[in-house]
């Protein structure tokens, strides 16, 4: 069901990014064709061996604004330029983008042919007498479904993403999952859960404290308080099928599985390693800073939780009759 929504929702985001596309194609957003004025302070003119103009574009606020239709450029552009003279038709321009460069020009760069520069050709030049300045009409590279690419980009970045973090939880989950296996070959489980008996009789007083979903839950429970997240999944659904076992109607929930769902989903954790993982993957120079805060977040849910359990089971309305269905008790034993 959860890759139907993903890919629910990426479908969703091409076609509005479609729409948002054509739209700007209409309009001609980003002016296609259409030349912008500007003036060039030159610092490298051409010479014998030279053949490239190197300078400053200045663009006056006022004008980049009413050019594109847009209020956010506040003060006036000051953009490096290059112009390659030596060219069969009109000269080469190219505007290599860094931090004084307008924020447009950047989102445009995305959909161009180099996400670092804008080119275009320069339809006319003007030098001024003094040869230090020039007035020129510059037309920039068409820009064209710039949000459908972001879209499509975005997806396989993160589709990168996802792998290379999978593929950093690996050695985490196979440690963890070894340990947890040898605690049970050990006979671990049953001393912790000879330990936590006072616990699990009050949490659950309905299950046996010999029965085989005690030490499942406690298993489940112990491995998302080590935050392993998908290593406890397998042992969560084993106490939910011994849980079931005690159940005389299948198909409604016992007062037992409705509070350990709520100590699963609360996610009562001490050591949260796989977030730490995830957090070190990503880059993070403190990952396991989050430690302090996990803790108090997941305690508070998991008091929330199962404090809300026991009041609705007293509760009337959410009471349900247990007895076995007429039919299904003796398959159910």
């Amino acid at each position: 069901m959860l890759n139907y929504i993903w890919i629910s929702l990426i479908a969703i985001g091409i076609l509005v990014a479609v729409g948002n596309d054509v739209r700007d194609e209409v309009q001609n957003s980003y002016r296609n064709g259409i030349p912008i004025e500007a003036t060039v302070a030159i610092q490298k003119s051409p010479t014998s061996l030279r053949q490239t103009w190197e300078g400053d574009l200045i663009v006056n606020a006022e004008a980049f604004n009413s050019f594109y239709g847009i209020k956010t450029v506040k003060v006036e552009i000051h953009q490096p330029i290059v112009i390659n003279m030596v060219t069969t038709g009109e000269p080469e321009a190219s505007l290599p983008l860094g931090s004084a460069s307008p924020d447009l020009w950047k989102e445009m760069a995305k959909a161009a042919t180099s996400k670092e520069k804008l080119v275009g050709a320069v339809r006319s030049m003007t030098l001024a007498p003094d040869q230090r300045t020039a007035r020129l009409q510059i037309v920039i590279e068409p820009i064209r479904f710039m949000k459908t690419k972001a879209v499509t980009q975005a997806a396989l970045d993160y589709a990168t993403t996802a792998v290379t973090i999978a593929l950093g939880l690996i050695g985490i989950m196979a440690l963890w999952l070894g340990v947890m296996k040898v605690a049970e070959e050990a006979g671990l489980l049953r001393i912790v859960t000879r330990m936590l008996t006072p616990v699990t009789k009050r949490l659950f007083p309905d299950v046996p404290t010999d029965h085989p979903a005690i030490g499942a839950m406690i298993m489940n429970i112990a491995a998302n308080m080590l935050g392993l997240s998908n290593a406890a999944t397998p042992l969560g659904l084993k106490a939910m099928e011994e849980l079931n076992k005690l159940n005389p109607k299948v198909g409604t929930a016992t007062n037992a599985m409705v509070t350990f769902l709520c100590i699963n989903t609360g996610g009562l954790i001490l050591i949260p390693a796989t977030a730490i993982a995830v957090r070190a993957s990503a880059g993070s120079a403190n990952p396991g800073i989050i430690i302090g805060t996990s803790i108090f977040g997941a305690g508070c849910a998991t008091v929330a939780g199962v404090v809300a359990a026991r009041i609705l089971q007293r509760l009337p309305r959410y009471k349900k009759d247990l007895e076995p269905e007429v039919g299904k008790e003796a398959s159910h034993g």
